[in-house]
């Protein structure tokens, strides 16, 4: 047990060493400084003739967000027709067929928003084609659009004033060509030194020991594991994701993919201090993050390794702590970080079964996605912490009596408009869901037996934690929900949708608005945003409007699963 906590301690460490230098690199490649990819200035080019763009042309907002949702809704119809189609298309060894429309509609969306809400089983249900030229071609590019997002919000945030943000093409490219390719390149490497398979074979067909045959999938393994982390799209190649011995076969490797979920988010705060030259401010925002992330880490262990107070009056030993649902070549310890790390993005790969964890790691799991800015999605993290920025400027302006101001500009009645709408829409999705899905549930008995396998406080908690991870884009769930249906493809797939681009919109917007106004220069009467105690109002802005909301349907779920547990 004290190797596990060592473990956890040690992969703690290596994330907040690693992600300042990472940080930096990624302010100078978005600033378009001398940077150590710059020999990949002449493939960026080559790109940008034969998509016929010109990378000094600047873009206002709105010219930004077009091009955000014109690429976007692009890939969604290229991904649609593959996804019906891959029993036609070529690399199928396994025969797998098409998706019916409804499901194909749920991935399409799920992979395209950055989330990964599998309502398939992985190897099974997708080809080797489709793996490749859909999922894993969608993580870098949803991945890619927030961080350019981002980098967007970057530019209007650090110009006096403007009424450009950059070029979007230009960040898409560069995120990919500098950022995700270089380190999925790497991941990958060490995952396929330590027997992560990387193959277009099919099925192997295996003898165990009790004499039956078992046929094991392969494919291309080492080359989606990667991306999906270190993009935060999260799900797996394998149905079981990273709790598959193919996926993640050791500990080195359980770290070394955990350590990628969560490295870009971290740097990109980081990216923020280096790219506005503020990095006291940076730093308040990445302790607040830190700390949150922490508290749930220490918690979430301690619960994990304590075991269950019912096995415990069984007088059955639990040494190794809940293994209920865990890998034992990975322990309780390292499947509760896991578990913390990939809610606090907006991943979603698991290695444990969070359906099987204890109520309060469940909790902390669904919280972290609700309040949806401790790090969060790469690029689109901070972007939400970004509307609460705005919130908790406009809240402390009023309060000392002075027109709210951030890095020199008025904070007014449209911006705070906009930050709120984007603030409550996501409480509003996940409640709302859940109340619909509850709704018809209590309604029709029979319907609401074929989708949940554990009635009362939990079943409460699995379509709580299915419409959470959704609105997050995370993707993860309680896999006690059978969820591979017409309404739950459909409902998830609308929250999706709703979760992802509504707040991008809104923040970006924002982001150019300030932009174009006048700045005003610091003076003694300004409201200081990189001090310990803005950052505690922010954290406590952050609590009152995002955790605060769903403390009712976390009392019926959750919490009263605990009480009973």
């Amino acid at each position: 047990m004290n190797t596990e906590i060592l473990g956890v301690i040690l992969q703690w460490v290596c994330l907040v060493v690693l992600c300042y230098p990472l940080g930096r690199h990624i302010a100078k490649v978005y600033k378009g400084e001398k940077n150590i990819m710059d020999f990949m200035a002449p493939v960026e080019r080559f790109i940008y003739k034969v998509c016929g763009i010109d990378p000094e042309r600047e873009m206002n907002w709105k010219q930004f967000l077009k091009a955000l949702l014109t690429v976007n809704l692009f890939w969604f119809i290229w991904g649609m027709v593959l996804l019906v189609c891959q029993g036609w298309l070529p690399l199928n060894p396994d025969g797998n067929p098409g998706q019916t429309p409804d499901q194909a509609f749920n991935t399409c969306i799920s992979f395209m928003v950055n989330c990964n809400l599998q309502h398939y089983s992985g190897e099974t249900g997708l080809s080797y084609f489709t793996q490749l030229f859909v999922i894993m071609l969608f993580q870098f590019i949803t991945a890619a659009c927030g961080m350019a997002a981002l980098a967007g919000i970057f530019k209007g945030m650090a110009a006096k004033t403007t009424k450009s943000i950059g070029n979007f093409w230009v960040y898409l490219t560069r995120s990919v060509t500098r950022i995700l390719m270089p380190l999925s390149l790497l991941v990958g490497i060490l995952l396929v030194i330590n027997g992560t398979p990387m193959s277009f074979d099919g099925k192997q067909t295996l003898t165990t020991l009790e004499g039956a045959t078992q046929e094991i999938s392969q494919g291309p393994t080492a080359a989606i594991v990667p991306i999906k982390q270190l993009g935060t799209n999260g799900g797996g190649y394998f149905g079981v994701n990273s709790s598959h011995p193919l996926e993640n076969p050791n500990a080195f490797t359980n770290m070394l993919e955990c350590w990628s979920i969560l490295i870009i988010p971290m740097a990109m705060v980081f990216a923020l201090g280096f790219y506005l030259k503020r990095r006291k401010l940076a730093a308040c925002i990445f302790t607040v993050m830190l700390a949150a992330y922490t508290c749930g880490i220490v918690i979430s262990v301690w619960q994990e390794m304590a075991g269950s107070p019912q096995i415990d009056e069984m007088g059955i030993a639990q040494d190794l702590g809940s293994m209920e649902g865990k890998e034992i070549r990975i322990g309780s310890a390292a499947s509760a970080m896991w578990g913390m790390t990939t809610t606090v993005t907006s991943n979603g790969s698991v290695n444990s079964m969070h359906d099987s964890q204890t109520p309060l790691s469940g909790m902390l799991q669904m919280l972290n996605m609700q309040i949806n800015c401790w790090f969060g999605g790469v690029g689109v993290g901070f972007m939400n912490y970004y509307a609460f920025l705005i919130i908790a400027v406009f809240i402390s302006g009023l309060m000392v009596g002075r027109t709210p101001e951030f890095l020199g500009k008025k904070v007014e009645v449209r911006e705070m408009k906009i930050a709120t709408m984007v603030v409550l829409m996501h409480p509003f999705l996940i409640l709302v869901g859940t109340g619909l899905a509850s709704w018809l549930a209590a309604r029709n008995p029979e319907l609401a037996s074929s989708w949940l396998n554990n009635p009362s406080f939990h079943g409460l908690s699995e379509m709580l934690y299915e419409y959470t991870s959704s609105a997050a884009n995370n993707g993860s769930g309680f896999e006690g929900l059978s969820n591979n249906t017409p309404f739950w493809n459909i409902t998830t797939g609308i929250v999706l949708i709703m979760g992802r681009y509504f707040p991008i919109v809104g923040q970006v917007a924002i982001a150019g608005l300030l932009a174009g106004k006048k700045f005003v220069p610091e003076s003694a009467g300004t409201l200081k945003t990189d001090t310990a105690t803005f950052s505690v109002m922010t954290f406590a802005v952050i609590i009152i409007v995002a955790a605060l909301s769903f403390f009712p349907a976390l009392a019926l779920g959750p919490i009263a699963d605990y009480l009973t547990f």
